[in-house]
């Protein structure tokens, strides 16, 4: 059974969030405080967290960034902040997704389990040898799930591995931001093109020398982005 931490100090939505995803067979655990919500994200096995971002002793992003620096849990943020800037933030601090309260609880729990499902497809992978890409100075490999940059090992979020892979298996094939997210995140894009957007940034800045002319991913404006080879 898949446990979830949940990390929200409104009562009613907490228990909201639990109650649908305990009707799912989830197992679930609560937690108001953000101190307190990241300790235990950092100390016991979860399989996934639900975020807020206004929190007493530490808000959601402060938490997205310390618990990015050593796990790769998928994180889903659930904000009443609804300004592009915040979900840009957050995305970038390494989330996974990204929803506005209110919400439709029945819509949390399906993206909950895309992401579970998806996480645990890349962490189950039992291929004998190791699946490498290698293009002018890059390099991928998918097994280990570590890039290099001419030698030197970049660090990357499930996301960006996972965007930077597929647009690199499938080079010089225009895809558009919707058809990124749907391949990406298991799951149709309505409003959140702005998480390929951040992405991608976030991919130019580890592997490009000069993220204004990059020579892996190129954008194509009014269609998509492309990997080059």
């Amino acid at each position: 059974m898949s446990r979830i931490l949940i990390i929200e100090d409104e009562t009613s939505i907490a228990e909201l969030e639990r109650d649908y995803l305990e009707l799912s067979d989830f197992e679930v655990e609560l937690e108001e405080d953000g101190v307190r919500g990241l300790n235990r994200a950092l100390n016991e096995d979860f399989d996934l967290m639900i975020l807020d971002l206004m929190l007493p002793g530490m808000d959601g992003f402060e938490i997205c960034k310390k618990f990015r620096e050593t796990k790769n849990t998928p994180i889903i943020i659930i904000s009443a902040k609804k300004e592009d800037i915040d979900k840009i933030r957050g995305l970038g601090l390494g989330a996974d997704d990204y929803m506005i309260k209110p919400f439709s609880p029945s819509e949390m729990v399906a993206r909950v389990k895309a992401h579970l499902a998806r996480y645990e497809r890349l962490i189950g992978s039992g291929s004998p040898g190791n699946e490498v890409i290698e293009i002018r100075g890059l390099k991928i490999d998918k097994t280990a799930r570590r890039v290099w940059v001419n030698g030197e090992e970049k660090n990357f979020t499930t996301k960006e591995f996972d965007l930077l892979s597929f647009l690199a298996q499938n080079p010089n094939h225009v895809y558009t931001k919707e058809e990124l997210f749907s391949r990406i995140w298991d799951m149709e894009s309505i409003g959140d093109i702005a998480t390929v957007t951040v992405h991608i940034k976030k991919i130019r800045e580890k592997i490009e020398f000069n993220t204004a002319k990059p020579q892996y991913i190129e954008t194509i404006w009014g269609m998509g982005y492309r990997f080059k080879m």
